[in-house]
């Protein structure tokens, strides 16, 4: 408890077990100090704490037992694992003399959780244990950020040993903490930027007359969105928004040119296969955006920069690279561009869409755009946006104007369908003054819904927007476009209402079907300052307009 406040650490999501309870006796001891939410299920604290960690930019903490409660927390790990989110999960396991025995409750969850967490420590000395804390802490958010496991031996959490404040300020100084760091074979040395190679891309893009930007997940995780709005103004080129991007720039600037890649916007796509160079930060080239790799932005000379030197030519092959901090690199390039003007590149660019326009809803159903533009003009402008996965999500991505890093939570790495109850949840907890709200469809919704008890206890104001089409919308878009409408196990007719559901958790819950009634839920909800739910009601063959197949060239829609 007392490595957590040097952390600063405020706030912890978990759930108890038999392993753990003496770290929750100490817990009951700090309840002043660090408030616990016990959510409905471990899953439910992983994605919380994640929630928390990319809207505050704080490191995340999560609790939970041995064997079925660590397990249960590997799905949220592995999300914030692709995403490159901040989060120190905490479990406890069976005694030392029992471990190897097939004890109750016992499971290797360092093994498990090996190939997802940028390091993990099993703690069996508890002489060792602070800096085991401390070091977590550093390598969750060094570099390229990510989770970080403890698994403590339940003995090990009822000895004692000798324990000194170290301030965080000075954890970089512990020996001790330096070698568990270098253990882990982190590098927790801050990389150093070749002036030549910023030089080098300044005459790059002297050079260019059609430069294109893509604005990664990278941009958004190290907070440098004014810096590289500053930059893309500079150069004034035509910017283009991965799903993990979305709030690195403004939304609204009018270089934006919307999201990239399998849903991208025909001006983003068309601007990528004709742009003659192409600056990618923080972006890692996933199968979603370089859907072609071997064609991506054929024509152009391709610059990556990143802080994680892995991700240099693994899915693309680059002309220039730069390995550093974003901002870092930003703020050397800022200083040395001089005003740029392309304005014919750009009156090209902008010829293609940058949105998709739907045509009215039906009499009794809202199209997507109709949601999202009621919920634009009603909610607060810096609301936090947390996303599942699926239909929905592309439509929040591509028709939300994400004003700063941290205001769209998104599994886009993982693809988890349940994250996004649990996320806003913890953005909300790190967040008590923004209005935060929780896109979904009725496919996500089934897999996080026990959240709403946590919602309801706390009372944690969240207001939920169902995409209901009464299927797995994404699957069955596939499925009509490439299966010959062989809708094999996606159709959704079945339970529950949820608007009695969410009554049933105490909270409140309303169906709409069209513009007037969801303003008026939109208001209702609030006034209200408690969790909501909205059930909107969607055409089962909406579809999530452009898309690109996987494996296709950028530009070869199969839905325009």
């Amino acid at each position: 408890m007392e490595c957590l406040l040097e952390q600063e650490v405020s706030v912890v999501f978990g759930y108890p077990g038999g392993t753990i309870l003496n770290v929750y006796d100490a817990l009951y001891k700090y309840h002043g100090k660090i408030k616990h939410y016990l959510t409905a299920h471990e899953q439910g604290a992983a994605h919380a704490a994640d929630g928390y960690a990319r809207s505050t930019g704080k490191v995340g903490v999560a609790f939970a037992t041995s064997g079925p409660g660590s397990t249960n927390l590997t799905t949220g790990i592995a999300t914030a694992y692709i995403d490159s989110s901040p989060i120190v999960f905490i479990t406890c396991n069976v005694s030392e003399n029992l471990i190897g025995k097939d004890s109750f409750q016992e499971v290797d969850i360092t093994g498990v959780t090996m190939p997802i967490t940028k390091s993990n420590f099993l703690v069996s000395d508890v002489n060792k244990l602070a800096d085991t804390i401390r070091a977590a802490f550093a390598i969750a958010k060094s570099g390229r950020p990510g989770p970080v496991l403890i698994d403590i031996l339940k003995n090990v959490t009822a000895e004692t040993a000798e324990y000194e404040f170290l301030p965080l300020g000075r954890h970089k100084e512990s020996g001790k903490l330096k070698e568990l760091i270098d253990r882990s074979t982190i590098d927790f040395q801050e990389p150093s930027i070749d002036r030549d190679d910023i030089d080098k891309l300044v005459a790059l893009i002297n050079e260019s007359k059609k430069p294109l930007l893509i604005c990664g997940g990278g941009v958004v995780r190290s907070r440098c969105d004014r810096e590289f709005e500053e930059f893309a103004n500079i150069i004034d080129s035509p910017t283009a928004v991965t799903v993990m991007g979305g709030g690195g720039i403004c939304g609204r600037n009018p270089l934006v040119t919307g999201m990239i890649g399998m849903h991208g916007s025909q001006a983003s796509n068309i601007a990528c296969d004709n742009c003659d160079l192409l600056i990618a930060i923080g972006c890692r080239f996933s199968d979603r955006v370089a859907l072609d790799p071997k064609n991506f932005a054929s024509q152009a000379k391709i610059v990556h920069i990143d802080i994680d030197r892995s991700e240099i030519n693994k899915n693309v092959r680059t002309d220039h690279h730069i390995v550093g901090y974003a901002k870092d690199v930003l703020n050397m390039l800022n200083s040395r561009l001089t005003q740029q003007d392309h304005s014919e590149w750009k009156k090209f660019v902008f010829s293609y869409p940058t949105e998709t326009e739907y045509a009215d809803g039906g009499s009794s159903t809202l199209n997507p755009k109709q949601v999202l533009s009621a919920i634009a003009r009603i909610c607060p402008q810096d609301t936090i946006v947390s996303t599942d996965v699926g239909q929905h999500q592309m439509w929040a991505i591509q028709h939300f104007h994400f004003d700063y890093s941290g205001q769209l939570l998104t599994s886009g790495g993982f693809g988890t369908m349940g994250f996004g109850l649990g996320a806003a949840i913890g953005a909300k907890v790190g967040n008590p003054n923004k209005c935060v709200i929780h896109i979904t469809g009725d496919g996500s919704f089934r897999m996080n819904c026990n959240e709403l008890c946590t919602e309801q206890y706390y009372n944690i104001p969240v207001i939920t927007f169902i995409f209901n089409n009464g299927t797995l919308g994404m699957v069955r878009q596939w499925q009509n476009l490439i299966y010959s409408g062989h809708y094999s196990e996606t159709t959704l007719d079945r339970g529950p209402d949820f608007v009695k559901l969410a009554e049933a958790y105490g909270l409140k819950g309303r169906r709409v079907n069209n513009q007037k009634d969801l303003c008026e839920a939109i208001e209702d909800a609030l006034k209200s300052n408690c969790g909501y739910v909205i059930d909107c009601t969607i055409d089962i063959d909406e579809m999530v307009r452009p898309m690109v197949k996987a494996g296709d060239q950028i530009t070869q829609f199969l839905l325009s």
